[in-house]
């Protein structure tokens, strides 16, 4: 009788390993699956990386100005603020034989992989449909970019939100392994981020793949294509393992009366979330307001870091001749190397919010304090390319940083990862902390505050260039009302946002992760 016993019970625990009958799903899956999709995060980040670093140059070298560049982030925002919640809501609900969230990943999979021929190939496509080389500006491949550039925001929404949601899925509602599940997912998005930006930074990446240099692609778009042909080869990779190794369970919808489900129709998800504004309490409003100045502070210098190094910092020049073209390009990887440093700054602080608040005296407290390292971070760029200038003044236009310039300037970057990593954890915690008081669920109070994320990035990709236009160019005009925007959110922080518990366990368990 004790070997049957025993016999059943291994038989049990092999059925909950393989999760091959539905009864298992209730149950939290084993670790090793749980950090395989978690993995995905890494090919994701990757591209994420890449997008930071390397495009807003692109596009420049495409012919598309300077002031206007920043239109091309507009997806962006319009990407996150529409496709990720229709595609969660839909993943919900989804009742295909592989799963809710299986298909939503490998469909955004593909299509990452179709964006990302489209964009490393536009210039040799334009080319193709008839782009002359000579042309300034090459309407036929600044199209087939745009293009792409949207596919792969779309998809990469389309990857992320049914990730994150697969993960909650494992957990099976147990609370540990949820954060254990999130605490993995964020440690692979600092791994994707370290590696775009290692990727960006080495200027000799296409010798990898010839073929990448093309007459009509040289040999910054060479690497562009290869940074990116890296990159697919990861997301694939860790995609259609876990894909393959996890198994998702098939949803049935439960029997509804037709009156329910006429009133169920459709996709009420926005209405939701723009009726929450109208129970909000104080607490979730302030809340908004800060998270929303910070975002002000942070969208110009995370768009545009690259490109002040290779103007301000280097003294390059995407638009001059082949020596400025030159400089402004080692100016652009060496902004990849500054935020490879930021990534890597970031996942260390990562690990010690929670104790640092403590010690502090608070999430709050905390959060207005790197608001004013921010603040005083982006108010630097101003010495740094002050620094810059006098040493061409004197050295020659076309001489480049000293050292001493460049690791100021990289130091920079690594010292903003501190600020960078509270505002991954610390707005979201502090949301889930106030969503039992603003009148509105956890889930929607969440979904209002990523509206205080996308918005901010609207306005300053509409506004961005044609304000630096204003100014005579250049990217400084923009780090300046962000360094104010990182003041006044600090003060705020500080002044009108209320304390927390000092014991909430939300807080304990914030998310630490952005898109």
């Amino acid at each position: 009788m004790g070997v049957t016993e025993k016999e059943k019970s291994t038989k049990d625990a092999a059925a909950l390993e393989t999760q091959q009958s539905p009864e298992d799903f209730d149950q939290p899956s084993p670790l090793r699956k749980i950090i395989s999709v978690a993995s995905i995060a890494a090919g994701v980040q990757f591209g994420w990386a890449l997008q930071l670093s390397l495009l807003t140059p692109y596009v420049q070298l495409l012919g598309i100005p300077h002031k206007w560049s920043s239109l091309i982030w507009l997806c962006g925002p319009v990407s996150g603020m529409i496709v990720q919640p229709i595609v969660g809501f839909h993943s919900d609900r989804c009742t295909s034989r592989f799963g809710r969230r299986r298909p939503f990943i490998a469909t955004g999979a593909v299509l990452v992989a179709v964006a990302v021929f489209l964009i490393g190939y536009a210039a040799d496509l334009g080319s193709k449909m008839g782009d002359k080389l000579e042309e300034k500006v090459k309407v036929r491949a600044i199209g087939i970019f745009a293009l792409g550039f949207w596919i792969l925001d779309v998809a990469n929404n389309t990857l992320q939100g049914p990730c994150r949601a697969f993960l909650a899925d494992l957990a099976a509602g147990d609370a540990k392994r949820t954060r254990v599940a999130n605490a993995f997912f964020s440690f692979f998005m600092a791994v994707g981020n370290v590696l775009g930006y290692a990727a960006g930074s080495y200027t000799n990446l296409h010798r990898m793949f010839p073929f990448t240099r093309t007459k009509a692609c040289d040999i910054y778009c060479a690497n562009l294509k290869t940074c990116f042909f890296l990159s697919i080869t990861l997301l694939l990779i860790v995609t259609v393992t876990s894909l393959w190794y996890v198994k998702d369970k098939q949803w049935s919808p439960p029997a509804r009366n037709p009156d329910e489900d006429e009133k169920t129709s459709g996709v009420p998800l926005f209405g939701e979330i723009f009726g929450a504004f109208k129970v909000m309490k104080r607490p979730m409003w302030m809340l908004l307001i800060v998270t929303a100045l910070n975002w002000i502070a942070w969208f110009p210098f995370l768009l545009f870091d690259t490109d002040w190094m290779g103007r301000e910092v280097y003294g390059g020049d995407s638009d001059g001749n082949e020596r400025s073209k030159k400089l402004y390009s080692l100016g652009v990887q060496s902004g990849a190397m500054g935020l490879m440093f930021n990534s890597i700054v970031l996942g260390f602080m990562s690990l010690g919010v929670e104790w640092i608040g403590r010690k502090i005296g608070g999430a709050k407290r905390l959060w207005g304090i790197v608001n004013f390292i921010l603040a005083a971070g982006l108010a630097m760029t101003v010495l740094v390319t002050k620094l810059a200038n006098d040493h061409r003044e004197t050295a020659g236009q076309l001489a480049g940083p000293s050292s001493g310039i460049k690791a100021g300037a990289l130091s920079l970057f690594a010292v903003l990862g501190i600020p960078l990593a509270i505002t991954f954890s610390t707005p979201f915690a502090l949301a889930s902390i106030f969503s039992s008081s603003s009148g509105a669920g956890q889930g929607l109070s969440l979904g209002v505050l990523n509206l205080a994320i996308v918005i901010p990035q609207m306005i300053v990709s509409l506004g961005g260039g044609p304000f630096d236009a204003l100014f005579g160019g250049g990217n400084l005009p923009a780090f300046i009302v962000g360094a104010i925007a990182a003041a006044i959110s600090g003060v705020l922080a500080l002044t009108v946002l209320p304390s927390p518990p000092p014991d909430a366990p939300a807080l304990k368990t914030g998310a630490m992760g952005f898109h």
